[in-house]
């Protein structure tokens, strides 16, 4: 039966379609038998009927029918279904939809608060508390998402939530930018497979999902412009230079698909979690994969604080400081609110601190001079 466990996890979950619809998700069993079981019912309850939206629902059908509808679809549709697993165990899954308020959502995000992630910190891994920022996307936007759903879509009557007193202020994000000696360091330490999709990062700021998504089809040599789907599936081309032209042409003959690969260091047997692999074949990058081989790299190198998003924050710097322009910087990045990418605005008042130090310098005999060094004397 369709039930397996994932790599450092202590339950089994499952996966098998159903009318064209892919069904996955976790047990919540730790023993196989007990897995099978619940899978068991699972599929007999799906078969005996589909989940029927004219009579007040529970949280588990309505997260199952949020999934169906919405989840599986998402880009990172496996973030989505560890979040609905999540909601599922903590919200109850027999919780009728009517019956969640503004006290359970409360108690929801302070659960979630208390939560600890390990993060690796110089090498070492060291759990840390969950951010403000990860309780949003794991608990109120997506539970928001599914009330707001259920109440537009599946006729259901569901209570009012105040959600901006439940979403917590997130941090200013801090802009961390490679120096071109940490660049070419991580550049040293990098999987040689995996250089070019790091490399292409840091040229064009694009994202972690948008370089895995990438496919020849979006690739367009003639015209030297590329198209990604970047958040909330907005599609935004980006013009080729002539060093991401260089680094794509090289290559265009290692998939007929995907842009980014890996190479297969040793054979693999196709299993519930993955087809087969061919030592010595290319294959689409993933994103754990991607995630792994970044991590083994940085942890070889001397580089601190920084993470693969900065290679965006990279991009963007380094634009807006060649530029001046930071319109150029929201273009690159796909923000549709340039507020978001004043972020970047220390770099034009640096560069304009440096230009306004150097244009202060005065000439011989002038004016300027005489005041600077009056001011100089005074000091001493």
């Amino acid at each position: 039966m369709s039930v397996y466990k994932r790599r450092g996890s202590d339950t089994y979950s499952y996966d098998f379609h159903h009318r064209g619809h892919r069904f996955s998700g976790q047990t919540g069993c730790t023993r196989r038998r007990d897995a099978e079981e619940y899978l068991r019912q699972l599929k007999a309850k799906l078969r005996e009927s589909t989940i029927n939206t004219a009579r007040p629902l529970s949280f588990g059908e309505a997260a199952t029918l949020y999934w169906t509808e919405v989840g599986q679809h998402h880009r990172n549709s496996d973030d989505t279904e560890r979040t609905l697993a999540w909601l599922q165990t903590n919200v109850g899954a027999r919780t009728p939809i009517a019956d969640i308020d503004d006290a359970l959502v409360a108690r929801l995000v302070a659960r979630r608060r208390g939560e600890t992630v390990a993060r690796r910190r110089d090498g070492e891994l060291t759990d840390v508390l969950i951010s403000p920022a990860t309780v949003n996307r794991t608990v109120t936007q997506p539970l928001d998402a599914i009330l707001r759903r259920a109440s537009a879509v599946w006729g259901q009557c569901v209570k009012t939530i105040d959600w901006r007193r439940h979403k917590l202020k997130e941090p200013r994000e801090r802009v961390r930018e490679a120096t071109r000696e940490e660049e070419s360091e991580i550049s040293a330490a990098l999987r040689e497979d995996y250089l070019p999709a790091v490399v292409f990062a840091i040229l064009t700021g694009c994202r972690r999902a948008e370089i895995i998504g990438l496919s020849w089809s979006r690739v367009d040599f003639f015209n030297r412009t590329l198209t990604v789907t970047g958040k909330g599936d907005r599609i935004r081309a980006i013009p080729m230079t002539a060093a991401v032209f260089d680094l794509l042409w090289t290559l265009k003959d290692h998939h007929p698909e995907a842009v980014f690969t890996y190479e297969a260091r040793r054979a693999k047997k196709a299993s519930q979690t993955g087809g087969a692999r061919i030592r010595g074949h290319r294959y689409p990058l993933t994103a754990e994969g991607f995630k792994t081989a970044w991590r083994r790299a940085i942890d070889k190198t001397g580089v601190t604080n920084f993470r693969f998003h900065d290679t965006r924050h990279t991009a963007a710097s380094r634009l807006v400081r060649a530029s001046g322009n930071i319109k150029l910087a929201q273009i690159l990045l796909g923000h549709s609110d340039i507020a978001t990418t004043t972020k970047y605005a220390h770099v034009t008042q640096s560069d304009l601190r440096h230009a306004m130090e150097a244009a202060s310098t005065p000439a011989t005999g002038t004016p300027t001079q005489s005041t600077t060094q009056a001011a100089q004397a005074a000091n001493k």
